[in-house]
């Protein structure tokens, strides 16, 4: 016979001077004094039913998506994770398994999806948390930094939450390679970011026409425009002198858990492209960079 566990609820975390609204929709909310557009943008987007769908069926969807989270998390049976930005519930999606895993987002309709996936939801800005500190086993940011506004502050809040002995996980935010693009190459990313739909080789394959292109791109903060994206130095600066020993795994996005094993995947066409443009001697930089980052001090 299985052992039958008592699991947590998510009032027992919250601080006691959190103001949610338990009554007026099926997700707890907390109130958030200040929206920027950025945040406006990313609340209205993923609540969209046909964006948020395309979302969660194609965009951090792959089979190499979740062998690379699965062997970055390795168990979470039982644990307390906390999913920050957790959108329709891609991650739990691929992982699978039995944590209690609560669902932090802006978006109401896509924390709405995530509960059907299993999360226990709270609509919340991640900037200002509303939880205790330390009670979480594991807290996950997957393609989350880029999507706010201080990216930093996002990232010290999540620590904050990490229990000691715990781990912090984050991937699939744009690397930052502002030094490599120059020339042609710097037209050409421009390009993209201002006109997405028109250059082939930056066309989304998941989001068809100039609107919902515009409109997701509205949701990347700090990516859309030559430069902007996370550095080594980010992780570095802020989770060290919290406490925690980091591991930074850049990579290509194509790239399972072989990436834990010295492997990063390899580039693609459009971007392979643009590095051709940029120079035969241009570095050849990752997409990405996954975070694993556990807490070995309080």
């Amino acid at each position: 016979m299985l052992e039958t566990i008592e699991l947590p609820t998510l009032s027992q975390y919250l601080t006691l001077t959190t103001e949610i609204d338990w009554e007026r929709t099926n997700i707890p909310t907390c109130k958030i004094p200040h929206w920027t557009p950025g945040m406006q943008a990313n609340a209205s987007f993923f609540s969209d039913p046909e964006y948020g769908r395309k979302y969660f069926e194609l965009e951090n969807s792959s089979q190499a998506f979740g062998n690379r989270w699965r062997a970055a998390i390795g168990s979470w049976d039982r644990k307390v994770v906390v999913d920050i930005g957790c959108g329709p519930g891609n991650v739990y999606a691929a992982v699978g398994g039995s944590p209690q895993i609560f669902g932090i987002d802006i978006s109401h309709g896509a924390l709405e999806h995530a509960m059907q996936v299993g999360y226990t939801p709270l609509l919340a800005d991640a900037h200002n948390l509303p939880f205790i500190d330390g009670f979480a086993d594991i807290v996950t940011l997957n393609a989350v930094l880029h999507h706010c506004d201080d990216m930093a502050r996002v990232l010290t809040e999540a620590a904050r939450l990490v229990r000691p002995g715990g781990v912090l996980i984050t991937d699939e935010d744009p690397l930052s390679n502002n030094e490599t693009y120059q020339g042609l190459a710097l037209l050409v990313i421009e390009a993209r970011a201002r006109f997405p739909m028109y250059w082939l080789p930056g066309r989304s394959k998941v989001y068809k026409s100039p609107e919902e292109q515009a409109w997701r791109l509205a949701t990347e903060i700090h990516n859309s425009k030559p430069g902007d994206g996370v550095t080594p130095e980010l992780y570095i600066n802020t989770l060290e002198p919290l406490g925690f020993e980091i591991e930074l795994y850049p990579h290509y996005h194509n790239v399972g858990d072989e990436l834990f094993r010295g492997e990063q995947g390899k580039l693609g066409f459009k971007d392979t492209l643009i590095q051709i443009l940029a120079g035969a001697n241009a570095p050849k930089p990752p997409q990405s960079i996954a975070c694993i980052a556990k807490r070995v001090r309080g």
